[in-house]
């Protein structure tokens, strides 16, 4: 088992398959910063699905069993599900997908059959007023929720329903949001506003804590914490005690969960980086369109896995908070 210098595993890949996304979540892609100044990658400088599914393979060997598709908004690049057919035809992995469930009703079958597994939609509130506040575009909440829906029509099975609470903002949808999907079969799980990027305007101040959002479920639908389901899961898990299902927390800022890492990112444009706060990544797309062999690629995957050291979160402080670190949009979530 590939390990690195804190003793964690290579177990899950995250790969970026674009930049873009259609919409302008202010934790994200703020519209001030990204529709004034930022470039948007050409098509020559992505990874081909070729290239894609050529690294994932190797990442397997290495010990990767979890591979998450994400962006931007994923289902920008088109035809991805020729992709994740790809991918799905690797021996032993799990293969998910987070979202923003914007897209035609269809593209869930359409994914569904290509091989994909889970599906993980982003979704910061019930209100459609609050909602667009977030991700500063005209769409309402019921698409998304149609598009859940959908999910569960086609056998995706439990979705998991991200939620990044913003003080000032979002945070009075926490009860609304727990109540609707309570008992619908799927994963609620709040997440705290993060200082990934340097667009987002981060500060301290905005953060509900994990702590604070479990108190005020708790207080209106009991719940009592649940085990992990293995090591390394991001979300607490806490289970509602009249048996409505659970939710889950994630709780980056204030309850670190570094020690037990084991994910690697991968850009659309094949930088490899190995933590969501990284300020700088590892270029393979150079080596793979330079002809590097199997065995070299692997090489330069295990020597950057093994002299990994990253433990952002767990020394979180002023010092590295203003950090020019990679936009979430280009590393993925």
């Amino acid at each position: 088992m590939l390990k690195d210098r804190l003793g964690r595993p290579l177990r899950d890949l995250r790969i970026s398959v674009t930049d873009r996304c259609n919409f302008r979540c202010t934790y994200c892609m703020p519209k001030e910063i990204f529709d004034r100044h930022y470039r948007f990658l050409g098509r020559d400088k992505l990874l081909s699905f070729e290239e894609i599914a050529r690294l994932a393979r190797l990442f397997v060997r290495l010990g990767v069993h979890k591979i998450r598709l994400t962006g931007g908004e994923p289902l920008m690049r088109k035809e991805l599900e020729q992709l994740i057919g790809m991918l799905a035809a690797i021996p032993g992995i799990d293969l998910s997908m987070t979202t923003n469930g914007s897209f035609p009703l269809q593209r869930v079958r359409t994914l569904k059959n290509a091989g994909l597994q889970r599906m993980t939609i982003s979704l910061d509130a019930l209100d459609n007023r609050v909602f667009q506040a977030m991700n500063d575009v005209d769409f309402s909440v019921e698409r998304v929720l149609d598009w859940i829906d959908a999910c569960g029509e086609v056998g995706f099975g439990a979705v998991k329903v991200n939620m990044v609470v913003k003080r000032g903002v979002n945070e009075s949808e926490i009860l609304p949001m727990a109540r609707y999907f309570k008992g619908r079969g799927h994963i609620l799980r709040f997440i705290e506003f993060m200082d990934v990027g340097h667009s987002n305007g981060w500060q301290l101040a905005q953060v509900v804590p994990a702590g604070e959002i479990v108190e005020r479920v708790h207080a209106d639908m009991p719940i009592v914490p649940a085990e992990s389901n293995y090591r390394g899961e991001v979300a607490q898990r806490w289970r509602y005690l009249d048996g409505g299902g659970e939710i889950g927390v994630i709780a980056s800022v204030t309850q670190a969960f570094c020690s037990d890492c084991s994910r690697m990112r991968l850009s659309a444009d094949g930088s490899l980086y190995t933590c969501l706060f990284a300020t700088r990544g590892h270029d393979l797309r150079s080596l793979l369109r330079d002809g590097a062999t199997d065995e070299t690629l692997l090489q330069a995957i295990t020597a950057i896995w093994q002299k990994r050291t990253d433990r952002y979160s767990e020394i979180r402080s002023e010092a590295t908070v203003p950090l020019h670190k990679i936009e979430m949009s280009y590393i993925g979530g």
